[in-house]
């Protein structure tokens, strides 16, 4: 609002100029250049500028000086900006126009303390210089300084009212909701009936929490215009209250596409059948000019993934001839969240093929791809397109993130030690890849080095994961009576520590603990059963296994994954037929079990493997490759495990043939094939690896002697040359 209301502010500047301007050649540059930054030709405005520019700069028409410093402004050229000003140094002393033109392209481009200078050198001040200042201050997130600034001047104008509630709205706190309710009882009652104010004092309330404020302001409003209905509706998402917002915009008879766009953005925050529904109705109802909006389309894409529609998603995408980064990187996100990194890969290939000039976010977006892909020559690959202007802490964390879940924990802790202010997502991020590679010790000790006010909910869980991988339990039951607010994920992270320790007992009385103040979560039951199972206690997950039945009937995907490990419990122990008659059934009820997926990259290219994947161009020479390894581990005392088989063996089938065609050993053989001296293997898996795959990969990585790093649903795991793995056994 505050931009529509300085744009206003500027026009009637410009016009004051133009008609200080008699030089016709002027005035048609100054109009030409003019057109160009209407029509948001930014590049061609200074080029024009080039073109007839005097020797002596100082005898353009303050009108033309004006329209450069603006293309300059939206550019982002700070330095061309820079060289105006010291060439008309001399001429703008006394055009008051030129300084906010200068004071708004500093403040824009972050030069703060340029743009204070000149504003405190000059004498006269104009709204119009406050409110430049005002709107840098709001944009460098200087809100504090804006509200000071608010305060010392007498007769505030519609834009400033408009920018003291953006700096409100900006702070969230119930001392701007006061300012807000003070300055709004205060000011001129013609303002109340600007629109692009009210929608301003709208959006403060609406950020500010008092939504009852808002609504009565809404509704005493009798001519509302859509961007109040924007401010109500975003403020009713940020309040947690889609359905009113849902309600408010069955009222709107002719939205626009930034109502579109806030409405795709609450059903992606609702993620429902019903939202979806709503989705798909609107965007066939919606006017097709605004499917060439590749903004809306950026919503709309977003609302399909987050509502798990990836298919439909999918299709408008390709679609799209107009595509745009945000695009780009929620197609990537769902491919990640659908466990499809070599997708995600692919298009931000295809954006570099194309000339797409990636940013920030799509760089964090592709960091979380590799972790999955895990291959470091094409994670090197990437991280070095990183500009050095992106590389701030986020992008350094990220970095943590990725090495550290890559397995390559070395390269985790160069970027975490060569920061000299490591913040509490650094710290978080560098335990976290310690746990996950199964070096609890050195998670603990960074752990005690972490400043205790950069502790939170995220750190106590990673350290306490930490543990729970490297069998440190009396460190975690340190760690945990010492948080002081223990959450849901906390008191899971600590019950699947004692169930992967077999303390049972007290992984029960911390569930019975829980649940005397919450209701009861399944995951902390299937912590429990996975304990259970390590040990092979078909007696304790049968009572467990019960108990989640009668709490949880309706959570079809646990129950499912419970009844498997059941299964595999009673198999181990022999007992043949309970496990037959679990599998029967799960068959017979249609339960899905998840496809195991594998990722592994070959000479800096990355491919896909599924559970007895035969799609590979040269499966023939992977199977021949797989046969190989397994006569080897038989020959060096390796029994298959039938126990890890989760469904029933076909006619055609063998226990080994079951076994060996899980998709992570596909994958090693694979890269046997293709580099039969291969020293080193890093697979990744979506699933946890099974007991039985994981005795014979430590048999591989020493008949071999290649190291073999597998990432699980779960942890890291380093198999050594010397048949040791990193976990030592302990998973």
């Amino acid at each position: 609002m505050a931009t529509q209301l300085l744009k206003h502010h500027l026009s009637s500047v410009i016009v004051f100029i133009k008609r200080s301007v008699t030089v016709q050649p002027d005035f048609d540059l100054g109009e030409k250049m003019k057109f160009f930054n209407d029509n948001k030709q930014f590049n061609k405005t200074l080029e024009l500028f080039d073109k007839h520019r005097k020797p002596d700069i100082q005898t353009f028409s303050g009108f033309i000086i004006a329209q450069a410093l603006k293309a300059c402004t939206h550019l982002g050229d700070l330095q061309r900006g820079k060289n105006i000003h010291h060439l008309i140094s001399r001429h703008i002393k006394k055009n008051f126009h030129i300084k906010s033109s200068l004071i708004h392209l500093y403040m824009q481009c972050g030069d703060v303390q340029s743009a204070q200078l000149l504003f405190d050198k000059t004498t006269k001040k104009t709204l119009s210089m406050h409110g430049a200042m005002m709107k840098g201050y709001v944009k460098n997130n200087m809100t504090n300084e804006a509200i000071d600034l608010f305060n010392k001047i007498k007769d505030p104008d519609d834009v400033l009212f408009n920018l003291l509630f953006n700096a409100c709205a900006q702070i969230r706190t119930n001392k701007a909701l006061d300012l807000v309710k003070k300055v709004s009882k205060e000011m001129p009652k013609s303002f109340y009936s600007n629109p692009y104010i009210l929608s301003s004092l709208l959006d403060a309330f609406m950020k500010c929490r008092d939504v009852k404020h808002a609504e009565l302001l809404f509704d005493q409003c009798t001519s509302k215009v859509l961007p109040m209905y924007g401010a109500m509706m975003k403020g009713y998402m940020e309040n947690n209250q889609p359905n009113k917002a849902i309600d408010l915009f069955n009222k709107i008879k002719k939205p626009d596409g930034f109502i579109l766009s806030i409405l795709f953005n609450i059903c992606a925050q609702l993620g429902t059948n019903e939202a979806l529904d709503l989705v798909k109705k609107v965007s066939q109802e919606m006017p097709k000019s605004f499917y060439s909006n590749p903004y809306i389309l950026s919503s709309l894409l977003d609302a399909l993934i987050k509502c798990e529609d990836v298919k439909n998603a999918e299709l408008l995408f390709d679609k799209c001839t107009n595509k745009v980064l945000p695009m780009y990187g929620a197609m990537m996100n769902a491919y990640n969240k659908e466990d499809k990194p070599l997708k995600a890969l692919n298009l931000y290939n295809q954006m570099k093929i194309d000339g797409l000039e990636t940013n920030s976010i799509i760089y964090l977006i592709i960091m979380k791809t590799l972790s999955k892909i895990g291959d470091d020559l094409i994670c090197e690959s990437i991280v070095k397109d990183i500009p050095d202007v992106l590389f701030n802490n986020q992008m350094e964390n990220a970095l943590i993130d990725m090495w550290g879940k890559c397995g390559y924990i070395d390269k985790a802790k160069e970027v975490f030690e060569k920061n000299s202010k490591p913040d509490q997502f650094a710290y978080t991020a560098m335990i976290n890849s310690y746990g996950l590679n199964g070096m609890g010790v050195q998670a603990l000790e960074l752990y005690r080095k972490m400043p205790e006010e950069f502790i939170n909910e995220v750190t106590n869980i990673c350290v306490l994961n930490a543990c729970s991988h490297s069998g440190l339990i009396d460190e975690a039951r340190s760690i945990f009576k010492n948080i002081p607010s223990k959450t849901e994920r906390i008191y899971g992270t600590m019950i699947d520590c004692l169930s992967r320790g077999s303390y049972f007992q007290q992984a029960q009385e911390l569930i019975d603990e829980y649940e005397c103040f919450n209701s009861p979560v399944s995951t902390m039951y299937m912590a429990l059963l996975s304990g259970a199972r390590n040990v092979n206690n078909s007696c304790l997950s049968q009572k467990i296994f019960d108990r989640m039945k009668k709490l949880f009937p309706e959570t079809k995907n646990s129950l499912t994954a419970a009844a498997i490990l059941l299964a595999n419990v009673y198999a181990s122990s022999g007992d043949i037929d309970a496990a037959t008659n679990i599998r029967t059934e799960l068959n017979r009820t249609g339960a899905e079990k998840k496809i195991g997926l594998s990722w592994t990259a070959v000479n800096g290219q990355a491919f896909e493997f599924r559970a007895h994947d035969r799609s590979h161009p040269q499966s023939t020479e992977i199977y021949a490759e797989i046969k190989n390894i397994s006569k080897q581990l038989i020959e060096h005392g390796h029994q298959y495990d039938s126990s890890w088989i989760t469904r029933e063996i076909n006619d055609d089938e063998t226990v080994e043939s079951v076994l060996c065609g899980h998709s992570e050993r596909l994958a090693i053989a694979w890269n046997f094939v293709q580099n039969p001296n291969a020293t080193r293997i890093r697979v990744a898996k979506n699933l946890r690896v099974c007991g039985d795959c994981h005795r014979a990969i430590k048999l591989i990585a020493a008949i071999r002697q290649c190291k073999i790093i597998v990432r699980d649903a779960n942890r890291i795991h380093h198999f050594s040359t010397n048949g040791q793995c990193s976990c030592n056994d302990y998973f």
